[in-house]
């Protein structure tokens, strides 16, 4: 399960948990502009877009989880099972697998509208990447400064939302989690006011209960509750250092710890890791689940015109600063 948030100060921000029970050892992965990107049944595109992401490279294709591009365009697929469904090859549609979804918007379009219009005749076809790595049952999120917009590939066919949020979880479908923002309407970060009865006399005995009733647990209902109250209710200062801070801030309002989900065996889900990009620098910032240290890689320090790609591994170990 996973969480995917937007974020805006003086820049705009994008990121997202990655919570599961194994890692495919993914590396933080630069795919430059003239990297040939093969489709299993779309044109080849050998001169796109740079874009910088969290990608499992394999055969030497980055499947990336999230990424940006260098025009400030963001996308990150998020867990869906039993709602995603993948039609066969329609050939009078542009048939993209699941895999190629995030590499074929973000290496053509340089923003949420031109996303959308490529988006009009694109079909999420069931197209594996390989038998060791069979199609991933998902839907994504995909922003940049003037907004964002949730992908499903359903049974109904492909569901465009726009997301005033900013937030994308799991199940169920992206229109109940936007139906169920209402139960919360009431919540607030001011002091609560008595609305139960002019006959009785209540005390705010503690801060923060203007927010009770918010959800605290895991589930995908609930962490897109917590998030969208989080992130709409942030603030930070417009630096920066400020910004970052504050996004990863939102991020752990969600995150999961070991053992709080348990997968059956002696597996359980954590929050791998946590990214946060500068959607007009170009820079990945991200922190995994024993090093909470932020580290940052920016694509612009490399070579965007070269052909391979560029992979750094994460920085897992615990990182301690000794003051004395």
């Amino acid at each position: 399960m996973c969480t995917a948030v937007t974020y805006e100060t003086k820049n705009h921000y994008f990121g997202r948990n990655l919570d599961l029970e194994y890692s495919y050892q993914e590396t933080v992965t630069i795919t430059p502009r003239k990297f040939a990107f093969q489709f299993r049944k779309a044109k080849e595109i050998n001169h796109h877009y740079a874009m910088i992401g969290m990608a499992y490279v394999s055969s030497n294709y980055p499947l990336y989880y999230d990424a940006i591009n260098e025009k400030g365009l963001g996308m990150a697929g998020l867990n869906f099972p039993g709602n995603a469904y993948y039609p066969e090859v329609n050939e009078e549609k542009i048939n993209i697998a699941p895999f190629e979804f995030i590499p074929y918007i973000l290496g053509q379009c340089a923003n949420l509208k031109e996303a959308k219009e490529l988006l009009s005749n694109i079909q999420i076809a069931n197209l594996s990447f390989s038998e060791d790595l069979p199609v991933s049952p998902l839907h994504w999120i995909i922003a940049d400064k003037e907004g964002a917009i949730t992908v499903e590939s359903v049974k109904d066919g492909l569901k465009i939302y726009e997301n005033p949020v900013g937030v994308l979880t799991n199940n169920p479908t992206f229109d109940y989690h936007m139906m169920n923002l209402n139960n919360y309407m009431a919540l607030s970060t001011e002091p609560p006011e008595n609305h139960f009865s002019k006959k009785l006399n209540f005390n705010t005995y503690s801060r923060g209960m203007g927010a009770l009733g918010l959800p605290g647990d895991l589930s995908s209902v609930s962490r897109f509750v917590k998030c969208a109250f989080t992130k709409m209710n942030s603030l930070s200062l417009p630096s920066e250092d400020s910004s970052v801070s504050q996004f990863f801030h939102i991020l752990d309002s969600v995150c999961q710890q070991r053992g709080c989900v348990h997968m059956g065996e002696e597996k359980y889900e954590i929050t791998i890791y946590s990214s946060c990009c500068n959607l007009e620098e170009g820079i990945y910032y991200y922190k995994t689940y024993d090093n909470s240290q932020i580290t940052k890689v920016d694509m612009h320090h490399e070579n965007l015109d070269q052909t391979d790609l560029i992979s750094y591994d994460l920085r897992k170990e615990l990182s301690i600063f000794e003051q004395n």
